[in-house]
């Protein structure tokens, strides 16, 4: 297969790290989002990681898809492979960073809100401007009602507006916010940290976050305690971990 022209991909063995790169401003089009989803799928496909990160080249995390693209003779095509991006992240059972510098507008906010976690340079801003251009922006209309409330949500899409990181994080959509020159590090932080963990358990505690959503409290903790007791505890992970914890030693993972 060709290495690809509009992203780079790095894999170290336990992160994945994606970045954003045609410039400008790595504005998506149908072959950089099919590049992309390419990347996704390995990834999705490797239970050996233990996290993502999504960055973009340069000034811009993403500005957006490529207007052309959205002409009636490509729209069907580019609303499929733009909608394989949100299938595949959130198919990906390990968190998913987005590190957001510059602009995040449009399919490209629509990317990072995808991602578990936001972290944003202070200088990164964040918008759904379709709006002025007479578009709604799909995944958005779904995704931040969860994130942000409906009220707000409504406010994003219908004003096209823009918002700092500090405000993004304040509507709570972005995690955390640090200096430009400080950004790379505040995701390497955060990298670190979860990647102490088994990849096995990084896993598991992904899907007990996600497998209650849309139940009853009743059925919630019903669920949860089975998947604790029944498949947690069943790891060889889990009991490595209480053993070192006895132990008083660091852990061996065998990710299984």
């Amino acid at each position: 297969m060709a290495e690809p022209e509009f992203i780079k991909i790095e894999n170290n063995g336990q992160v994945a790290r994606i970045i954003l790169d045609r410039p400008r401003h790595n504005v998506l089009d149908i072959p950089m989002m099919r590049e992309l989803n390419a990347g996704l799928e390995k990834i999705a496909a490797d239970d050996k990681l233990k996290c993502v990160v999504i960055t973009g080249e340069g000034r811009s995390f993403c500005a957006g898809v490529e207007v052309a693209d959205h002409r009636p003779d490509n729209v069907d095509q580019m609303v499929a492979t733009f909608n394989r991006i949100f299938e595949l992240i959130n198919m990906i059972d390990i968190p998913v960073i987005a590190g957001v510098n510059g602009a995040c507008l449009g399919g490209g906010m629509e990317v990072a809100i995808a991602c578990d976690i936001v972290i944003a340079s202070e200088k990164a801003i964040f918008g759904q401007p379709e709006i002025k251009l007479g578009f709604f922006p799909p995944y958005a209309a779904l995704r931040l009602p969860e994130l942000v409330g409906t009220a707000k949500a409504i406010e994003i899409v219908t004003t096209g507006q823009n918002y700092s990181a500090e405000e993004s994080k304040d509507l709570g959509f972005v995690s955390k916010v640090a200096s430009e020159d400080g950004l790379k590090q505040a995701i390497d932080k955060t990298v670190k940290q979860i990647a102490m963990a088994s990849p096995l358990i990084i896993r598991l505690n992904k899907r007990a976050v996600k497998r209650h959503i849309g139940t009853s409290f009743f059925q919630g903790v019903d669920l949860i305690s089975n998947y604790f007791l029944k498949t947690l505890m069943k790891t060889e992970d889990t009991l490595e971990g209480i053993a070192s914890f006895e132990e008083r030693r660091k852990p061996v993972w065998k990710n299984k």
